[in-house]
């Protein structure tokens, strides 16, 4: 009986994480005067295999601007910004 229940509490908290990582996988979609850090980031769009990835800084980065990287999931979108 113990075992039984164990086993169910088991499957159900599996079902639960499953059920919020099908939920994550979704597309963002920036419109019209998105702005990230004082910096224009309209019309472009996000998803499972296109990434991004914005870092805001108060002095001047080091490599500032914005690079594709591959990753094993896909691209990703990486911006180095001063902020404005």
């Amino acid at each position: 009986m113990k075992h039984t229940f164990a086993l169910a509490v088991i499957l159900c908290c599996g079902w639960l994480c499953c059920g919020w990582a099908g939920a994550a996988q979704a597309e963002v979609r920036f419109g019209r005067n998105v702005r990230i850090g004082g910096h224009d980031v309209s019309g472009q769009t996000f998803n499972q295999k296109r990434r991004g990835e914005f870092h805001i800084y108060h002095r001047q980065p080091k490599n500032a601007g914005c690079r594709w990287a591959r990753t094993a999931q896909g691209r990703k979108k990486v911006c180095h910004w001063k902020r404005r």
